[in-house]
C-alpha cells in the first residue's frame, strides 16, 4: 500500500493522477510504502481532454486492476498498457480495434496465447476459419462445425489475431482493418477476455 508523505506538495500531486506514468522514490514505513518523491514521465493529457478516449482507458485500467497485484513483476502489462495509452492519445485510430487488440494480447501475457498454428484438433494448415473458446484456438471447418464454442471468423480476422500473437510489443497497434472486420475481432477478443478471466467487462459510461 502507498501513502503520500505528510504534507505532499504539488509534484507529488500532479504525478500521482489518474493515467499518469511516473517515477517514484519510496521509503518503507512500519506497515506502508511512503512516496517521497515524484517525477512525472508521460501525463496522457490528450485522455482527458477526449471524453471517449477518456472512457476506453479507463474500461482498461479496470482490466488492468483484475489482473494484476502488488509486489508482483508485472513489466510487460505495464509496456502494453503504456503502448496502448499512447495510440489512443496520439492517433485516431479506432477505439475498438485498440481494445480488441489490447485484450487479446493481454490474454497473451497472462498465458492464454490462442493456438494459431494450425487446427487444434486435428493439425490441419488450411481452412482455419473458426476460432474455439473452448479449445483457445483455431480450428477448421470439419472440427470447428463439431465445436459449439466456436465462432465462425473471416481470413481478415484470422490474419489479425494472428499479427496481434506475433507481433513485437511496439508494432502490434500498427496495421488497421475494415468496420465490418473490426466488429468481429472485437466480438471474438470479447468473448475470449470474459471467458478466461471469469468477467463480464462492459464498456461503461463515465457518466
Amino acid at each position: 500500500m502507498l501513502k503520500e508523505q505528510e504534507g505532499g506538495n504539488s509534484s507529488l500531486l500532479a504525478g500521482s493522477q489518474f493515467l499518469c506514468f511516473s517515477e517514484y522514490m519510496l521509503y518503507k514505513g512500519s506497515s506502508t510504502y511512503h512516496i517521497n518523491s515524484c517525477e512525472t514521465i508521460e501525463m496522457f493529457y490528450s485522455l482527458r481532454t477526449d471524453l471517449e478516449k477518456l472512457q476506453y482507458a479507463t474500461h482498461m485500467t479496470k482490466i488492468i486492476y483484475d489482473v494484476t497485484n502488488e509486489n508482483e513483476n508485472s513489466y510487460k502489462i505495464l509496456q502494453l498498457f503504456l503502448n496502448t495509452l499512447y495510440v489512443i492519445s496520439t492517433t485516431n485510430k479506432d477505439m475498438n480495434l485498440i481494445l480488441s487488440i489490447f485484450k487479446i494480447r493481454l490474454l497473451c501475457i497472462l498465458g492464454y496465447t490462442p493456438y494459431i498454428l494450425d487446427c487444434k484438433q486435428c493439425r490441419k494448415k488450411e481452412d482455419l476459419l473458426y476460432f474455439s473458446f473452448k479449445d483457445n484456438g483455431f480450428k477448421c471447418g470439419i472440427c470447428g462445425k463439431q465445436d459449439k464454442s466456436v465462432i465462425q471468423i473471416s481470413q481478415v480476422t484470422k490474419d489479425a489475431i494472428k499479427y496481434i500473437v506475433q507481433a513485437p510489443a511496439k508494432k502490434i497497434f500498427s496495421f488497421n482493418m475494415p468496420q465490418n472486420y473490426i466488429k468481429e475481432l472485437e466480438l471474438v477478443s470479447k468473448i475470449y477476455l470474459n471467458e478466461k478471466l471469469e468477467k463480464d467487462y462492459k464498456l461503461e459510461s463515465l457518466f
